[in-house]
């Protein structure tokens, strides 16, 4: 219970900044963007919103702090940061540090597998896990609490029962992709922040950064929430999947197929009804399509390749930005955006 409430604790607190503060806007080069950002910032529905970045072709277009927040202070993305475990194991099966998406998991966690474990576990793969649908009961939500309140997350998350067989609905759960983080870990031997931050891996990206970032009690960071990171670093991350795989010097970290196979429908959102790949979503917004990666109270990261579009927008994590219609506020901000592009 201490170490519940310490930790409760810690995540009010703010997250400090991991870069120097910038200036809180920068000048439009697309005409009417400028004004659709200021109507934005003037709308008391829009009140969560903290930054805006609209970058086209690697070059940002615009950057804009709200409510006295910076693009370069660090926060809290949540699930958007699920689009990053996925790419780092886009990385490891690169590298041949994993067979695959059709990779069976519990021989992988066969440490952490119950005693007298349901025989579909050993149906489970990486693929399964990527587009939550590993058909175990979902940690997020209402059950979200008592899981990270347990003496070990990845065996409470492989001890639920199964409401779908593996590979049935999508069960959107935290949980899948800590047990990602869980296997990261494992067969790349080092934790899941060096393997980010390592010069083979994410390092090379000019821009990226992860903060914070909470682990379970057995040190395996948390994968798929509680990450820390500023939206400049948000956008670097974006970019290097809108450039399809490729830093801006041209070197290959995201293999591409990896980025194809991410954003191939494999199920639906029971919420949204967008379609969901592996860690990201798709849907059409402004007459195009968007992948994007989404996390609590609107930490968003939009990828619009017709345009050569890259857009983050982080909001206060209050609340929920689904139930309330913020999200869609910002689905609306990302199709004004996409017209004044559109229209440059």
């Amino acid at each position: 219970m201490i170490r519940l409430l310490s930790l409760l604790l810690l995540l009010c607190l703010p997250l400090a900044a991991t870069e120097p503060v910038a200036a809180q806007s920068t000048a439009s080069a697309v005409a009417g963007l400028g004004p659709r950002l200021d109507h934005a910032a003037s709308d008391p529905a829009m009140g969560s919103l903290k930054t805006v970045i609209v970058a086209r072709d690697g070059r940002v277009l615009s950057e804009r702090g709200f409510h006295g927040h910076s693009p370069s202070e660090s926060t809290n993305i949540k699930s958007a940061s699920k689009s990053i475990i996925s790419a780092l194991v886009g990385i490891a099966i690169d590298k041949g540090l994993l067979n695959g998406p059709d990779q069976k998991i519990a021989p992988i966690l066969k440490a952490d597998l119950p005693a007298t474990p349901d025989p579909r576990i050993n149906d489970i793969t990486i693929g399964n896990l990527l587009s939550m649908q590993a058909g175990l009961d979902r940690m997020s939500g209402p059950n979200y609490g008592h899981w990270v309140s347990s003496r070990n997350w990845v065996r409470f998350a492989l001890s639920q029962p199964f409401v779908d067989q593996p590979g049935g609905e999508m069960l959107y759960s935290t949980a899948s992709t800590h047990l990602l983080s869980a296997i990261l870990t494992k067969v790349g031997r080092r934790s899941t922040l060096a393997l980010a931050l390592a010069r083979e891996w994410l390092g090379p990206v000019d821009g990226f950064r992860i903060g914070a970032w909470e682990r379970d009690p057995q040190g395996i960071y948390l994968g798929g929430n509680q990450m820390a990171m500023s939206a400049r670093s948000l956008l670097a991350f974006g970019e290097l999947y809108r450039n399809g795989g490729k830093t801006a010097d041209g070197r290959q970290i995201v293999p591409a197929d990896w980025i194809s196979q991410s954003w191939q429908q494999r199920t639906n959102s029971r919420f949204s009804g967008d379609e969901y790949g592996y860690g990201w979503f798709t849907r059409q917004i402004g007459g195009e399509q968007v992948h994007f990666a989404w996390g609590y109270g609107g930490q968003m990261l939009y990828i619009v390749p017709s345009l050569d579009l890259t857009v983050v927008m982080t909001s206060e994590e209050s609340g929920s930005s689904a139930r309330n219609g913020y999200r869609d506020l910002l689905h609306g901000l990302l199709a004004d955006i996409i017209g004044a592009v559109r229209a440059a």
